[in-house]
């Protein structure tokens, strides 16, 4: 697969349709300037172009399993670990536990580089994203102490455990259940289905969020 990422054109919606002047000049983004964003632009077109889209193919031939182990696609785990030492994984994750702290809009435009360079590789750091900022915003400190900032760094993957056989993608449908247990942990019942980038052999640990209901929540 050739792919060209349209740089100039994600340039011109940052600076021109989505300020990314007055963005970077909000508390917490004090290291944001036009300038580091275009370096980071255009590093990231490069990695789209020269190692995701050279294996984009081998995504579609997916993962293997043999002997209970799954086997990423040829490339991907060398690709995880470019990905990882590029510090990719950190850009828009918190600054305090280990990640770039870059706003969301200026990891978007990277993402949808990568995404569009290839879509497989792509959803594990995105997964992985959804569950830090998950973590992020709602764990304990000790938690956040545990998790952040191995998430962070891409020693381990997160994801999300959302769909179940009767509910597809009606997450109002949901019947796996979380009862809280004296020692403040949940003891949670149920199934869940499809859980992209659940298992592999990329990272030295998955980190899994389980959406469960409470005792007490209300229907829908």
């Amino acid at each position: 697969m050739i792919y060209n990422a349209p740089v100039k054109e994600i340039r011109f919606v940052l600076n021109e349709l989505a300020e990314l002047t007055s963005v970077c000049s909000l508390p917490g983004y004090e290291d944001c300037s036009v300038e580091l964003v275009d370096a980071i632009l255009e590093e990231a077109a490069k990695f789209a172009e020269g190692v995701l889209a050279p294996i984009n193919k081998q995504g579609d031939k997916g993962a293997t399993l043999k002997d209970g182990e799954v086997t990423a696609a040829p490339g991907f785990k060398e690709a995880w670990q470019q990905y990882v030492e590029s510090g990719w994984v950190g850009l828009r994750a918190p600054a305090d536990f280990g990640g770039q702290g870059m706003p969301a809009l200026v990891a978007i435009a990277a993402e949808e580089m990568w995404c569009s360079s290839n879509l497989a590789f792509s959803l594990a750091p995105l997964l992985t994203l959804g569950a830090v900022e998950a973590i992020h915003h709602h764990a304990s400190e000790e938690l956040k102490a545990v998790y952040l900032p191995r998430m962070s760094s891409g020693e381990w993957t997160g994801t999300m455990n959302l769909t179940e056989p009767q509910a597809g993608s009606d997450l109002a449908q949901v019947r796996s259940r979380a009862v809280p247990q004296a020692d403040g942990s949940y003891l949670v019942t149920g199934q869940k289905i499809f859980i992209t980038w659940g298992e592999h052999d990329m990272a030295d640990n998955i980190v899994h969020l389980v959406l469960a209901r409470l005792p007490d929540a209300r229907p829908g």
